[in-house]
């Protein structure tokens, strides 16, 4: 039987194993999505991060993960209140799935919920395929000043997905890039998203990133500041380590030939600020 998850799949043509995994993840987020828009879901929340940059803006890397934020601290969300919207969606397109919300917050900060496809587990001798698992996450007490819009998806339908504009989500990741605490390995999809916005000449709401830094690191810093910690985590991370965490992500390995720290320094002096 083809099923809709099928067919969406089949829109991104014949694929090699590991893209057509990267694939399969990118359609499952599809239908995360439609099933919040179903449940009113953006009414209160906006969807932003790699995954957003991915599906609407044509980001040239796979994204594994969904971020979410509130739009305004609100004591009675409870992020489990959408999921048996979302399991009727892919019920609709012919998958069953389960979520889970995941117990331990975040500094009390965020919720977060592991979505896992149940359709495709089998077992056969000496073979098994692995479980799609995404995870969800939203910030439920964000830091404020930013933008949406309201972007449309065509699949599984056709419906409106609010997002952070691009300027808020530049400053969401230069967030991420400049002050993530790095625990077992580097992020490299941060670098490949950083370089993304500075190329495709994107203007930066340094009024959002500055609320971020404040409301997580407890610094007040001006753009000059900002920049020269950006400029010390640019020139001091090695960049191997960089590379290898996003090649699994990318279309085309050869994008990352010409990544050195220079070349991100070089990206730096081309931030251009809303």
């Amino acid at each position: 039987m083809n099923t809709i998850f099928d067919q969406m799949l089949e829109r991104y043509g014949d694929l090699p194993e590991g893209k057509l995994w990267n694939a399969k993840y990118e359609v499952t987020q599809q239908i995360v999505l439609a099933g919040l828009h179903h449940s009113g879901f953006f009414n209160k929340a906006a969807f932003y991060g790699g995954t957003c940059l991915r599906i609407f803006h044509g980001m040239r890397r796979f994204s594994e993960d969904m971020d979410f934020t509130l739009l305004q601290e609100d004591p009675t969300f409870h992020l489990e209140d959408y999921f048996q919207d979302i399991i009727e969606e892919f019920k609709l397109v012919g998958r069953d799935v389960i979520i889970k919300k995941k117990d331990k917050l975040t500094l009390g900060k965020v919720e977060s919920a592991f979505l896992k496809d149940e359709t495709d587990v089998y077992n056969l001798t000496f073979q098994t395929e692995k479980a799609i698992k995404v995870k969800i996450e939203i910030d439920i007490k964000p830091p404020l000043e930013f933008q949406t819009e309201f972007k449309k998806l065509n699949h599984p339908g056709t419906f409106l997905v609010r997002c952070m504009t691009l300027p808020c989500l530049y400053a969401g990741k230069m967030h991420a890039l400049a002050f993530r605490t790095w625990k077992t390995r580097v992020k490299g999809r941060d670098w490949y998203d950083f370089e993304w916005y500075v190329t495709n000449e994107v203007p930066l709401d340094y009024n959002h990133l500055r609320t971020r830094i404040k409301e997580f690191n407890g610094l007040d810093l001006n753009k000059e500041d900002f920049l020269e910690v950006l400029r010390e985590r640019l020139a001091s991370t090695d960049i191997d380590l960089v590379k290898a965490d996003v090649l699994g992500f990318v279309e085309d390995p050869h994008e990352l030939d010409i990544w050195s720290n220079d070349y991100f320094l070089q990206l730096a002096d081309r931030i251009k600020f809303v």
